[in-house]
């Protein structure tokens, strides 16, 4: 079934300056501090409310075959369900990261950097 609601958020490398991490990141914090939420937002809330959503996201497949996983985007009602729980995931961890003074792209570079060192490309598959 095809997708009738707005926009699919798929993978965009034109994506509009709003939409980078740290412009994401403000928004959120904006959202929150009109709201007076910031009394809400401290490291174990945020942490405790990303595992929520993230446990969230996991129901949806939770009983699904690695087939029907793949397909997940198909369904209008499964992919909006799928778009909005990645979103809280991420919002989530973007807000934690910004209490915590953390820059998660920088941090993301240097996990695969050291990734890219514990677990280098088999000698067979180097050669091709």
């Amino acid at each position: 079934m095809r997708r009738s609601r707005g926009t699919p958020c798929r993978v965009n490398d034109g994506k509009p300056p709003e939409h980078d991490l740290a412009a994401l990141q403000r928004r959120l914090a904006d959202f929150a501090a009109v709201r007076d939420w910031g009394q809400y937002h401290t490291p174990k809330n945020l942490a405790s409310a990303l595992s929520v959503e993230a446990g969230e996201l996991l129901e949806i497949f939770q009983w699904m075959t690695p087939e029907a996983s793949g397909t997940v985007m198909d369904e209008v009602e499964t992919a909006e369900r799928v778009e909005d729980e990645i979103a809280d995931v991420l919002a989530y961890l973007l807000q934690l990261c910004t209490v915590l003074k953390i820059d998660p792209a920088a941090a993301l570079a240097a996990k695969i950097d050291r990734n890219e060192r514990r677990f280098p490309v088999p000698l067979h598959r180097a050669a091709q």
